[in-house]
Parts: structure tokens; C-alpha cells; sequence
């Protein structure tokens, strides 16, 4: 069974190679991309790790896109067009007028997904020809919801994968001491936008006792005050610091380098380190990178995907379709699903409280605007993107990140050139 994973010269593509050496060591991995001296780097790197588990699988790589589409059963979107200095221009522009600098929140998505969502989508087109018939997309690509969304509307085969869920999933149940496995997370909301409204341990809801005990713990993991989670009653993503503590990150981040910049000098120092040709083993500097997990979630869901045997839950990004009844139907949304080789279906879900539902319809309304803007281009719909967003919202800042997310990507916007 061939996997291409289109953006496999990233430095996050050894721990994905990782974890499929591991628990899927059959399958034969295409790497895709167009940086070419990168993907031999990389593709050395994975093929020597994929030799080290004595994977029965194998790895290749290649810069021709359709070829490495080609007969692919899954295709894994893990691009990011622009780089790491399109990622650095999303950080820093908002900043000054006074709005977080984060790539995937506010102004960061936004010009994320104006760049991402074109490329995306001629890829998907692309493997519907070219592909397995059938075949799965998977988008770790960012914004996830975004990106998710634009596949389903345009007829694709796809899900959205996030390690925000897993990586509390493996950590609660350290703090627990007690099997990832025996965690299921009441995982709710919109892609980075998600509260766990419980935490079941073998059929038991254990966060009213986390909650009531270990409260300043929980806290401190997610970046949040302890009363804002006594309050929402709820475990919320670290990503909701950008919402209930955003006028505090602003002046946390004016003055320091990005998030960007410090991913720069780490993937320099894992490129050198990938190059070394005795190296068969993901370094320890990769978890500074990001994206803790990734290769299990992705392993986990693959094989319910794939395999009749392997149904499980699995927390990921899939249409609304009444699941939370203030979205539409056509919202994407991520929910802990059931999943099989049918597809994902969201778990009912309990009513959500107004603390919860009123940002997530702001935001899903935002994303709807912003996806328009991505796929339609044009000042307007930019602008109304950014208005609507509850990080800017104001006309003067919308205003001025309007021109300023035009300039710095006009590069890869066809309609601004």
C-alpha cells in the first residue's frame, strides 16, 4: 500500500516516518516535495529509520507531484507554502496593531489559508485522477478546519488531523497513571478552538475530580488561569489563551523573537543533524519543532481508515452535519468521532454552554468568510474575513492587516498580482 505524504521535506516528516516504522511498518511511503536538495535530506534520513525498525515497507522520495500521487491509497497534506518567512510575516504583522501574532489564529490563518487553500485544492484535483480510487485525504496542513473544509466542499475524500487532542489525551493519562489507551476525551469545538468537557477513564468522567483537586496543574498545561477553568468547567486548548488572555500574549510577545523564527534555527540545527548518514534514529532535538503525537494520530487513524478491524474513536475535523446545532450543516468541526473505513462520524454531543457556543459560532462564521476569501480572492472578502474575526474586529485594524496581508503574499495570490 503506497502513502504520499505531499510536503514530506519537512522536518516534522522523521516523526511521522517514525511512527509508521513502528505501528505500520508495511506501508510504502512516497515523500513529495518541490525543495529537492531538502527532500534528499529528509528521505535519507527516513528510509535509514524506516531500516532501523526493519520496516518490511520502503521509503522513496520525489520533486514530481503527480508521481508521487500516483496510485497512492492515502494522500497526507503537510505543506507549507511560503515557508518559514511567510510563517515569520504572520506573526509580526498583527502586532502592530496590537492583534496576537500566531500562524494559525487571527491574522495568521487567515493569510495562511488565502496561501494554502489554491495549492490544496490543485493537489486534491490531481490525486482524484491520479490516485487509488477511493483514496483518503488526510490535511495536517494548517488551518486544519479551513483547509478540511475547502477538500469536502469540492467533492474530496477527506479528513482533518490535529495532535492538540492527543497530546492532552497522553498527557492526562500521565498524570493519571494509566494507559493512553483507557483515555477518552469529551473533545469539542472547531479546530484549534476546543474545550475537553470531560476526560473518561475506563467509562469514568475523571475532570469534575481534576477540576476540583488539581485545577493550578491543569492550568499551567494549557497556559489559562485556574479560574477561567473552574469557570467553563472544562479543560480548553492552550489555543484558547489567544482568546481569554489575548491583550496579555501581545505584550508577552512584543519585542521577541517569533515562534517562526525560533522553528528557523531549529530546523537548520535537525537539517545539519538529518544530513549525517550514520544517523537512523529521530533526534531529541525534533520534539523543540512541534507537533508531539503527530505520528501516532495519524497511525491511529489511518488504520481505522484502512483496516475493518481497527474501528476506534478518534478526535479529527468532519462536517458539522447537526452535530452542534448553531453551525451549519456544511461547518467544519472537531469532535471525537467514531471512525472505520466508512469514514468519521461525530459522538453526540451534549449540549454546548453559551461560554462555548457563542465563540465557536463567531469563529465558524469567520472561517466561512475566510474560505470565500481564499478561493474567490479580492480586498473586500479579505477584509471581511478579518472583520469578522473576534481577535480583530475592528474597521482600523481590519483596515490596515487588509493591506499589509495583500503585500506580503501577493506572491501567492494569482487574483493580487
Amino acid at each position: 500500500m503506497k502513502i504520499a505524504v505531499v510536503g514530506g521535506g519537512s522536518t516534522y516528516t522523521p516523526e511521522l516516518v517514525d511512527g509508521f516504522a513502528r505501528l505500520f511498518p508495511q506501508a510504502d511511503l512516497c515523500l513529495v516535495d518541490p525543495v529537492a536538495d531538502r527532500l534528499e535530506v529528509i528521505g535519507g534520513l527516513s528510509s535509514r529509520i524506516f531500516g532501523d525498525y526493519g520496516a518490511s515497507g520502503r521509503v522513496t522520495w520525489t520533486s514530481d507531484l503527480d508521481a508521487g500521487l500516483s496510485d497512492a491509497a492515502v494522500v497526507i497534506l503537510q505543506l507549507r507554502v511560503g515557508g518559514q518567512q511567510a510563517r515569520i510575516s504572520d506573526e509580526t504583522l498583527p502586532m502592530s496593531c496590537g492583534c496576537v501574532g500566531q500562524e494559525t489564529t487571527g491574522f495568521g490563518g487567515l493569510a495562511k489559508a488565502m496561501r494554502t487553500v489554491p495549492v490544496v485544492l490543485d493537489i486534491a484535483e490531481r490525486a482524484a485522477r491520479l490516485a487509488a480510487p477511493g483514496a483518503w485525504i488526510v490535511d495536517f496542513t494548517n488551518p486544519v478546519g479551513i483547509v478540511t473544509r475547502a477538500l469536502l466542499d469540492a467533492g474530496h475524500r477527506a479528513v482533518g488531523l490535529c495532535n492538540v487532542a492527543i497530546g492532552l489525551e497522553r498527557w492526562i493519562a500521565g498524570m493519571l497513571d494509566v494507559e493512553p489507551s483507557s483515555v477518552l476525551l469529551g473533545h469539542v469545538g472547531l479546530n484549534h478552538l476546543t474545550w475537553e468537557r470531560a476526560v473518561y477513564v475506563d467509562g469514568v468522567d475523571r475532570l469534575p475530580e481534576l477540576l476540583r483537586t488539581r485545577p493550578e496543574e491543569l492550568a499551567a498545561e494549557v497556559g489559562l488561569p485556574p479560574r477561567t477553568l473552574l469557570s467553563t468547567r472544562s479543560l480548553p486548548s492552550y489555543y484558547l489563551r489567544y482568546f481569554y488572555c489575548h491583550d496579555e500574549v501581545v505584550r508577552e510577545d512584543t519585542g521577541r523573537p517569533t515562534r517562526g523564527e525560533q522553528v528557523a534555527a531549529i530546523e537548520s540545527e535537525l537539517l545539519r543533524m538529518y544530513a549525517d548518514p550514520t544517523l537512523s534514529k529521530k533526534p531529541k532535538l525534533l520534539e523543540e519543532r512541534g507537533g508531539a503525537y503527530y505520528s501516532e494520530a495519524a497511525v491511529g487513524l489511518l488504520s481505522s481508515l484502512l483496516n475493518p478491524s481497527a474501528a476506534g474513536p478518534h478526535a479529527v475535523n468532519v462536517r458539522n452535519n447537526g452535530t452542534l446545532p448553531f453551525l451549519s450543516d456544511d461547518a467544519v468541526i472537531e469532535v471525537t468521532c467514531d471512525v472505520d473505513t466508512n469514514g468519521a462520524r461525530p459522538r453526540p454531543v451534549a449540549p454546548v454552554e453559551p461560554s462555548m457556543s457563542g465563540l465557536i459560532a463567531s469563529v465558524g462564521a469567520y472561517e466561512e468568510l475566510a474560505l470565500d476569501a481564499a478561493i474567490r480572492g479580492g480586498r473586500e472578502r479579505v477584509y471581511a474575513a478579518l472583520l469578522a474575526h473576534p481577535l480583530i474586529g475592528q474597521h482600523q485594524a481590519a483596515e490596515e492587516l487588509t493591506d499589509k496581508l495583500i503585500a506580503a503574499n501577493a506572491e501567492h495570490l494569482a487574483w493580487a498580482r
